[in-house]
């Protein structure tokens, strides 16, 4: 376990996934992180890589080879090596090895970046391609938010607060957990959704291209609470396990398979092409107060 820490926070981080295990604000005496009781769902933030979401029929196609790929890649489950530790700042690495080739024949450097500042978390992903080949992958985040935050109040009491304000639907997701490709109406001429837990009783709520770039988890009984901010996302999924105290706010560089994918690795939704010895780094941050 790594532990990062300033003057107003207090960050764990575990090697395993690369995963955060608290964010704890000293000023606040709040922690922000889920508790990953095992009743509901026992992970706190996984790193979602090499694709988000779930494949249709749980693979994919390259270069003429089917490959099987779990629901939001292997990262999650791998162990990342610690490449530089300051007091509030580390950086983990996963690299290509004969575990991720079996599912996943592409040669890479998978850096996640953890830094305090203040009373905010940022959060970089740096993807390299080490290959002499294009490799195609996605990348994104799950962070559960404990909700409700402050003792007294409720999950009734709490809503999102969008950037700005939306009109925009809601891709639903079907019994296998694939993207259905026509939205449905959802946010109309609004900058809040209030939480209820029968939100997420039909699995995520899965938003393509949203006007806003942070999301706010808030309360009108306090002045306590979170803003997630991020940049160049192009989805966003926000979602609960069924009745479990928590939400989680999550920026995606892709999205699960739609009902209507031809399997094609190089054709799914979301996917991004990275040339030989070519980066990709994305980057969000959490104010937390």
């Amino acid at each position: 376990m790594f532990t990062l820490t300033n003057q107003e926070l207090t960050v764990t981080v575990s090697a395993l996934g690369a995963e955060l295990q608290s964010i704890y604000n000293k000023t606040t005496e709040l922690e922000y992180l889920w508790d990953a009781n095992p009743a509901y769902w026992s992970k706190k933030s996984p790193v979602l890589f090499p694709i988000v979401g779930g494949l249709k029929n749980g693979l994919y196609t390259f270069d003429g080879h089917q490959y099987p790929l779990s629901r939001h890649g292997f990262a999650r489950e791998s162990v990342f090596s610690a490449e530089q530790q300051t007091a509030s700042s580390v950086v983990f690495k996963l690299e290509a090895n004969e575990i991720t080739r079996a599912v996943y024949p592409f040669e890479f450097s998978f850096s996640i970046t953890y830094r305090l500042a203040e009373n905010k978390l940022y959060v970089t992903y740096l993807v390299e391609n080490t290959g002499d080949k294009p490799m195609y992958f996605s990348v994104g985040a799950h962070p559960a938010f404990k909700v409700p935050l402050i003792d007294g109040t409720n999950y009734e009491d709490w809503y999102l607060e969008f950037g700005t304000t939306e009109t925009v639907g809601v891709h639903p997701l079907d019994a296998k957990g694939l993207v259905e490709p026509i939205a449905v109406p959802y946010l109309d001429n609004s900058s809040q959704l209030p939480l209820k837990k029968s939100l997420f009783y039909g699995d995520a709520l899965v938003f393509k291209n949203l006007a806003s770039h942070s999301i706010g988890i808030k309360s009108d009984k306090t002045a306590h609470g979170l803003t997630l901010h991020y940049g160049d996302f192009p989805y966003m999924g926000i979602w609960s396990a069924k009745e479990a105290n928590f939400v989680c706010i999550e920026p995606w560089c892709g999205v699960a398979d739609n009902t209507l994918t031809d399997g094609q690795i190089s054709n799914k939704e979301g996917i991004h092409q990275l040339a030989a010895a070519a980066l990709f780094e994305r980057e969000w941050y959490v104010e937390l107060f």
